[in-house]
């Protein structure tokens, strides 16, 4: 097209020069005719424009800390909840729990994958009171089945 237009042919002459050529495979008249227009007005490269619209990404290192900083004060809220509060889509939301701190899903809400040292000995510390309160009643090893 790009050549048509430099010669000085026509739209028409342009669309019916890549029929000939491309047969079925030719773009439609009103996309040779768009493209003649865009060439004629001195456009070079093919590509389409950047059309207006939100970012590419929102994952930007101010976003991560909004998002660390609203689990840490709340992590109790779901998602959706928080998401809107940092103004931003949920899965976004979702893909920076998951890939920047190491979170999934239970039940609507983000959990840490794994516990900290701190959460292991406080759930051991538990365990072991249940047992020893166990060994002192013995109610618990004497009652009948269910």
């Amino acid at each position: 097209m790009k050549f048509c237009v430099q010669l000085g042919k026509s739209g028409t002459e342009t669309y019916d020069l890549l029929k000939k050529v491309y047969g079925d495979e030719c773009p439609s008249r009103t996309q040779v005719f768009e493209w003649f227009k865009r060439f004629k007005e001195g456009r070079e490269e093919i590509g389409d424009d950047q059309g207006p619209g939100r970012p590419i990404t929102l994952k930007t290192d101010a976003n991560i800390e909004k998002v660390g900083e609203t689990v840490r004060q709340n992590h109790r809220l779901s998602i959706r909840a928080d998401a809107e509060l940092i103004n931003t889509d949920r899965e976004t939301f979702r893909q920076i729990l998951h890939n920047n701190f190491n979170m999934k899903k239970v039940c609507s809400r983000m959990v840490p994958r794994l516990l900290t040292l701190e959460q292991k000995e406080i759930r051991m510390n538990i365990c072991v009171d249940i047992l020893q309160n166990n060994e002192k009643t013995q109610t618990f090893k004497e009652r009948d089945s269910f």
